[in-house]
């Protein structure tokens, strides 16, 4: 990469992966960017005036970087990537963010992973970056053919529920599921979508007796 694209923080993508109609995944340059798993990076359009916050997609020691995304009808980002394609460039900016595991505990610990939509980002870069993580996933989608990439997750440990639709593990909200799911007070909750979930999630476990710590969340908007 020539000096004056490294100030611009511009990163050539190398791949579009169209999962729907509206999502899709941008794999582009990782240059020198270094992350931790549940971590997010500002990315936009090369004229670089706008940007928006994206969980990484992608393991830490991938050699690339992935951010999955959703259209966002009449938005000024979002239309932008979606015609993007390989040899484009995108605006990176540098990874920020807390939302991650405790990496001297986590693999001694059970965690439990709640997601809504596109919110599945920071675990998928979880899981894909530490094999062996005891984990599982409860993810929530109006239709089924939202659930990205879901073959990827370990048999048995993701759990798709399709509130518009039959063809999840489980036809409903999220949140009914909760209601009925049987939770270890010991697991690590870690939960990451839109902020009426994430209200309505915490209180479902709070009243399963999951203590305030072992809560943590992150929300998408």
């Amino acid at each position: 990469m020539n000096r004056s694209r490294k100030r611009l923080n511009l990163h050539d993508i190398l791949e579009v992966r169209h999962l729907t109609d509206t999502s899709f995944i941008i794999r582009f340059e990782k240059n020198d960017l270094e992350f931790t798993a549940g971590q997010h990076v500002c990315v936009g359009p090369p004229n670089g005036i706008h940007t928006r916050e994206y969980s990484i997609y992608s393991a830490v020691n991938d050699p690339f970087i992935e951010i999955l995304v959703k259209e966002v009808q009449n938005g000024l980002i979002t239309p932008v990537l979606k015609g993007l394609k390989a040899g484009d460039s995108v605006v990176v900016e540098e990874p920020v963010g807390y939302f991650g595991l405790n990496n001297t505990e986590k693999f001694n610990k059970k965690y439990l992973f709640i997601a809504t939509g596109t919110g599945i980002s920071p675990f998928h870069c979880m899981v894909k970056s530490n094999p062996g993580l005891d984990y599982k996933i409860v993810h929530g989608v109006r239709t089924a053919e939202e659930g990205y990439e879901r073959e990827e997750y370990e048999k048995g440990k993701y759990t798709l529920c399709s509130s518009r639709d039959t063809s999840g593990d489980y036809a409903g909200r999220l949140t009914n599921y909760l209601q009925d799911l049987k939770i270890d007070e010991e697991l690590e909750v870690y939960l990451c979508g839109n902020c009426n979930m994430i209200h309505d999630a915490y209180d479902i476990l709070e009243n399963k007796g999951v203590p305030n710590d072992r809560i943590h969340a992150e929300v998408y908007f």
